[in-house]
């Protein structure tokens, strides 16, 4: 490819390859994947370790998907997490030489492949490893892991994973991130600066209703960070609230013990009953510190209100006092005052205005504006070469 020649007419023509950390749930990450593998269709696929078969991502059937000798290890595809010390070294071992472009998915150690000098590298960050970042005490402290011979463990695995980390941050030329919280964290963590790009939601299957029902709603993977156990503390001490609460984790059994009589668990539910249960809700609640937070745009998407912790991605997706109620503290008193204040006041923007909001996120969006950076990376790639061959 030629300099001064438009990048978008010859990428159908270079090897791609797409780089996704791990392909083992249906998460935010994964919906991204989704969008990346209809842009670039003929891509080769590399992960450390997949268990999601081609019904549960369809978009891979016909595709060579590529994993790591992590996929051979005993209990790899459920307890994948326990290997994170193998990561790095996993990722590594993919051969990319032979692409011209590779794009990563990163959330973990995906940035990290190698490439040469005459590659273009473009990674879509959904967060710096946060268990050895900003979340790193946390992470301890929750696990278990603060004291004795395994949070000794722990520590130095995680010090190893900073160094790699900040290690392999100049092998990408561009980086975007998912939020600008996100841009901040890469910024604090590696120096540079990156094009921010939202995540897609596929707005196709939410419909929008109008007329709400009495109760409240959360959905999450009940994980330690998700605060589900906390938001069932704080309805159940107001028993004259509904909370309907879908989902499965760890977290569950922790979450029931914490539950009155006015909250109903349906546990793990499919897209269209998920639909159906968020769009008639009177509210969506969720406490967690997102990076971005795909639920709670979908929750938008079907025009209910969201009342949220207001740090992370939820600054940029819900507009307090308008599309939804923020609250500023993880605490069962801040989360009723929360609902206090949107039972008194409700939001500004009915059903269909906070839809519109959504609609900002849409997934032709993404794809664009994906494309129009991947396209620009490559241009000024190979015009910095032609550049550096003209010194020498």
């Amino acid at each position: 490819m030629m300099a001064g020649l438009d990048c978008g007419a010859h990428i159908g023509t270079m090897r791609i390859a797409i780089v996704h950390d791990t392909i083992v749930v249906r998460g935010g990450a994964e919906i991204v994947l989704d969008q990346l593998l209809i842009l670039y269709p003929k891509a080769d696929i590399f992960t450390l370790v997949r268990s999601l078969t081609d019904d549960e991502i369809p978009l891979l059937r016909q595709r060579t998907v590529h994993t790591s000798f992590i996929q051979k290890l005993p209990f790899a595809k459920t307890r994948y997490r326990s290997y994170l010390a193998l990561m790095p070294l996993a990722i590594e071992q993919f051969d990319l030489s032979g692409y011209d472009l590779v794009v990563s998915s990163s959330f973990c150690a995906a940035k990290g492949v190698i490439t040469g000098p005459h590659q273009t590298h473009v990674s879509y960050v959904h967060s710096p490893v946060r268990y050895a970042w900003d979340m790193y005490h946390t992470y301890l402290r929750e696990a278990g892991l603060e004291r004795g011979l395994k949070g000794l463990i722990a520590k130095l695995v995680l010090h190893y994973i900073r160094i790699w980390d900040v290690r392999t941050a100049n092998g990408v030329d561009v980086y975007i991130a998912n939020s600008d919280f996100i841009a901040k964290r890469i910024w604090k963590v590696y120096r540079r600066k990156s094009h921010v790009v939202y995540p897609s939601v596929t707005l196709e299957d939410l419909h929008v209703q109008e007329h709400k029902l009495d109760y409240y709603f959360v959905t999450a993977r009940m994980v330690p960070y998700k605060l589900i156990p906390l938001i069932v503390k704080s309805f159940s001490q107001t028993p004259g609230r509904r909370l309907v609460v879908a989902g499965d984790g760890p977290e569950l059994s922790k979450a029931k013990a914490e539950a009155g009589p006015n909250i109903e668990f349906i546990g793990f539910v499919d897209r269209a009953k998920l639909v159906m249960t968020m769009a008639a809700a009177k509210a969506f609640v969720y406490a967690a510190r997102e990076d971005f937070g795909i639920v709670m745009v979908e929750a938008q998407a079907c025009g209910t209100p969201v009342i949220a912790f207001g740090e992370g991605g939820a600054l940029e997706t819900v507009v307090d006092g308008q599309t939804g109620i923020l609250f500023f503290e993880q605490t069962s008193e801040a989360i009723v005052a929360a609902v206090d204040r949107f039972e008194r006041d409700g939001v500004g923007k009915n059903a269909g205005e906070i839809r519109a909001h959504a609609e900002q996120f849409s997934a032709e969006k993404f794809r664009n504006k994906i494309q129009a950076i991947v396209e620009d990376a490559l241009h000024k790639n190979k015009s910095h070469h032609l550049d550096i061959s003209v010194r020498l």
